[in-house]
């Protein structure tokens, strides 16, 4: 299912009833917004709402935590190079001040399902001029804001955006593997003889107690070993997003019974995203968990002739397993604010670009 055909009404509405029928801090801790759908030519996009005085929120729905929090963790990278990491700190914080003039943490924005990835279901002239006009005289106040887009799987969705007056504002690299012709490297054959040595079991029915264990490996991996400032899936979110047939989750149980890896599948359009993923980090490396939950989504990738979308950092892995950086964007609309809010997101467009992008692509991050 490709085109608007992808954002399916029911699917839609049933996530957004979901996520209102209960606090949000016990689905996702650290995340504070507000829930409606968006209905357009029958199909529809859960929407959200954020204040910009909503300080410490996460970057899902904060660009200021995304473009300048996230920003500063990740130049740990760069802990051998003192001079460029005490550089690069210094620039991203001199560009707070843009972030707040520009507005955008006081926003809308269209498809967010609250995960760090939303494929974007496809859209034309038509449908984007639509979404922009409604929106803005709904919410005047506001600026407009669709995340995860990139020129390979949405090259034709970004046109209509820019012809729409969105500006397009790099985000991070991510590793795209096309899943409509599987590649076969030799870490890919490794990786699925490693799936088929029987070690563990691979199960997709799960107990309450397996929510939360699922919950505990993913929060081992992003927020432990990575960054507390990834979103906090509870093990609630992903009891009622499994059963409710949103995100498909796959684990692996140890001979004892217990979870040791987990993946969490999302599909929309021409993409599946791995928005969850988590082991045990305290087990063997040998035992290769992130390297099975790796395989098990690429391989559901193939079955669907879809592209999976593996998300930013381990560039060296993914490339291995024939993945291709992209540069992925999030769309902003800010022409129905003021002429400040205006120039300060230009100038942010233009930093990104002229600055942010080589930065990525120089460092393989």
């Amino acid at each position: 299912m490709s085109g608007l055909a992808a954002a399916d009404l029911a699917r839609a509405a049933a996530f957004v009833a979901l996520m209102n029928a209960r606090p949000m801090p016990d689905l996702i801790a650290g995340l504070t917004t507000r829930m409606s759908l968006f209905e357009l030519q029958g199909a529809a996009f859960p929407l959200t709402l954020n204040d910009r005085d909503e300080a410490g929120n996460c970057y899902i729905c904060r660009p200021s935590a995304a473009y300048i929090d996230y920003a500063l963790e990740e130049i740990r990278h760069f802990a051998r190079q003192p001079v460029l990491q005490r550089s690069m700190a210094g620039l991203i914080r001199a560009c707070r001040p843009l972030l707040t003039a520009s507005g955008l943490d006081h926003q809308v924005q269209i498809n967010n399902w609250l995960f760090s990835t939303n494929p974007v279901p496809g859209l034309g002239a038509a449908e984007a001029g639509v979404i922009r006009d409604r929106l803005c005289a709904a919410h005047p106040a506001r600026a407009l804001v669709i995340r995860s887009l990139n020129e390979v799987a949405d090259g034709a969705t970004m046109a209509a955006l820019k012809g729409a007056g969105f500006q397009m504002l790099p985000a991070r690299r991510i590793w795209l593997y096309d899943g409509r012709s599987p590649a076969r490297s030799r870490d890919i054959k490794r990786d699925d003889a490693l799936l088929r040595d029987g070690r563990f079991e691979v199960v997709t029915r799960l107990s309450r107690a397996d929510y939360d264990a699922a919950a505990g490996l993913y929060g081992q991996l992003y927020l432990q070993k990575y960054t507390p400032l990834n979103p906090q899936y509870q093990g609630l979110f992903l009891s009622e997003m499994h059963r409710a047939g949103l995100l498909d989750l796959i684990a692996l149980r140890a001979p004892g019974g217990d979870l040791v890896a987990v993946t969490g599948l999302f599909e929309s359009g021409l993409t599946l995203t791995q928005p969850v993923v988590g082991y045990d980090t305290s087990r063997p490396e040998a035992e290769g968990l992130y390297r099975r939950m790796m395989a098990l989504s690429r391989q559901r990738a193939e079955a669907g002739g879809r592209f999976f979308n593996m998300s930013a950092g381990a560039a060296g892995f993914k490339k291995n397993r024939r993945a291709r950086p992209v540069i992925e964007y999030t769309a902003v609309y800010t022409g129905h604010l003021s002429g400040g809010a205006r120039r300060a997101t230009a100038v942010i467009a233009g930093v990104l670009t002229r600055l942010g992008i080589p930065l990525l692509q120089r460092f393989d991050l």
